[in-house]
């Protein structure tokens, strides 16, 4: 029998699939990434690419996604409590940044420029959740 792989995930980060990998092999899996010192080297281009690859050996494939579905994606709060929309009760909530105001546009540019002469990426950006149901984006104090 030959060893091949199968892409079973993708990631737009190398650090989410890291994760992922460390999960997957202390259950036995054998894994391999594609793709993720490219993404790692240039973070822009994952989505250029399709992203971290996160591959399986073709007969773990079944587990491997069976261990994927068990793991809980949607966002919980500092007491790991799930995150409820105040739109519509669904708790497929998923947090994501934003650049929506004047603000943070000028500070995202400004660290752009800074980045040009010194190494830094921190730059200003709202975390708010968004409900993968109803769309509806709301901020952690007002769920």
């Amino acid at each position: 029998m030959t060893d091949t792989f199968t892409t079973i995930a993708r990631f737009q980060y190398s650090s989410e699939a890291q994760i992922i990998k460390g999960r997957l092999e202390a259950e036995g899996i054998q894994v391999f990434l594609s793709d993720n010192l490219t993404i790692d080297t240039d973070p822009l281009v994952s989505n250029a690419i399709g992203g971290v690859k996160l591959k399986v050996l073709t007969h773990q494939a079944s587990e491997a996604q069976d261990i994927l579905k068990s793991i809980e994606k949607y966002s919980v709060d500092d007491d790991g409590n799930t995150i409820i929309c105040p739109n519509c009760n669904s708790e497929k909530i998923e947090l994501f940044s934003t650049i929506k105001n004047a603000k943070s546009f000028f500070a995202f540019v400004f660290a752009l420029v800074l980045n040009v002469f010194v190494n830094v990426l921190p730059l200003y950006e709202k975390h708010r959740y968004k409900c993968e149901d109803c769309n509806a984006e709301f901020d952690m104090g007002k769920h």
